[in-house]
This record gives C-alpha cells, structure tokens and sequence, in this order.
C-alpha cells in the first residue's frame, strides 16, 4: 500500500527545492525519489508524470494566493481605485510569504518557454487578465501600453522585495526589514500608484 498525506507532502517539499536548486529540466524524478526517500511508484501514483509534478508544485504555491487576490478585488466592488487593485494584487503575496518559492521562481523565469507555457498560461493568466482589466477600468482614458508597462513594474517590485527579504536589514543598515507586512504593502502601493498616475499624465499630456 502506498502512503498518501507526509509521503505527498514530501515529494512537493522535495520537488520544489530541487527543481529551484537545479532547474526543471536537470532534475530527474529519481533524483527527487531518492532526496524524498520514496519509490517512483508514490511520485507515479500521486503525480503521475514529472509535467504534473510541476504543476503540482506551483499550484500548491500560488493556488491561495491568487484566490484571495481575487476574492479581495471582487470585495472592492465593480469600480475599484488604483490602490485597491494594488492591495489586492500584492497584498496576499506579501503577507503570506513566499520567500521559500523564490529559487523556484527565479529558475523558472530564466525558462521563458517553461514559464509561458507552463505556469503564466495554466496558473497566471486568468488574474492578469482580471487586474488588467480593473486597472483599465481605474485609469480611463490611460493609454494600455502605459497601464501594462506599470503592471510589469509591480510584478517586478514585488519579486524584488521577496528575493531580496533576507538580507534587506543588511543592505539598508537595520532601516529596512519584511517583519511589518501590513507597512510593507502600504509603502508599496503609495509607490506604484503614483508611478501609474504619473506615467498615464505623462502619455496624456504628451498625447495632446
């Protein structure tokens, strides 16, 4: 009989870790059997194939974060500001905390291929294509390439923060830490908000 439950939960643990220390295509299902110390019939029984794996792992991850991303823009109704999109989209990444995703994630993004293919199209896109739109809808009149350039700037931000919360203390001399996320998320969205205003009056005005 094969167990489910910890021997599930150790293989994503493992899978995760690898796939973030040696990227997807260089780790093989026995190199992460034989970490997870489990046979290829739990990886085969549980995942099936290597592709599902990964797509296991991912959603594992970002599954929660991206159902109270939504759950929070629904809950600021059909016409939500610049900031409550903001809060919602970086909100519940933030105070989660994903930090110990970040090798995943940074292996993944030096993939292209491997990210579109298998993590922004099966994972990401339905939430990109619900905060462009509400964004859209908080700029009127906002030239679109403007508005996904200041999306791109978010998404940027936010991996920044996450990649670099370690060793913010450090670099910043004990004035910057992630220990008050509420303050974190606030700072954030004061920012790029005024970044997106900014640049949107900037197109205007030059537009006219």
């Amino acid at each position: 009989m094969i167990e489910s439950g910890d021997t599930k939960t150790r293989i994503l643990d493992t899978a995760e870790r690898l796939f973030g220390l040696k990227g997807y295509e260089n780790t093989s299902l026995r190199d992460i059997t034989a970490e997870a110390q489990v046979n290829l019939a739990a990886v085969n029984y549980h995942f099936h194939t290597k592709d599902a794996l990964l797509d296991a792992v991912i959603a594992r991850r970002v599954g929660p974060v991206n159902k109270r991303r939504l759950d929070m823009l629904d809950a600021a109704g059909p016409d939500p500001t610049v900031e409550q999109i903001l809060t919602a989209f970086l909100e519940p990444v933030l105070d989660i905390g994903l930090e110990s995703a970040v090798p995943l994630v940074g292996r993944i993004l030096s993939s292209p291929d491997l990210f579109l293919d298998r993590v922004y199209k099966r994972h990401f896109l339905v939430v990109s294509e619900r905060f462009r739109a509400a964004m859209i809808r908080a700029l009127p009149g906002a030239p679109v390439d403007s508005i996904l350039w200041g999306l791109l700037f978010t998404v940027g931000a936010m991996t920044h923060m996450m990649a670099l919360s370690r060793i913010l203390p450090e670099i910043t001399a004990g004035v910057c830490s992630m220990t008050d996320r509420p303050s974190i998320v606030a700072r954030a969205v004061d920012f790029l908000a005024a970044g997106f205003r900014a640049a949107v009056h900037k197109e205007l005005i030059c537009a006219g």
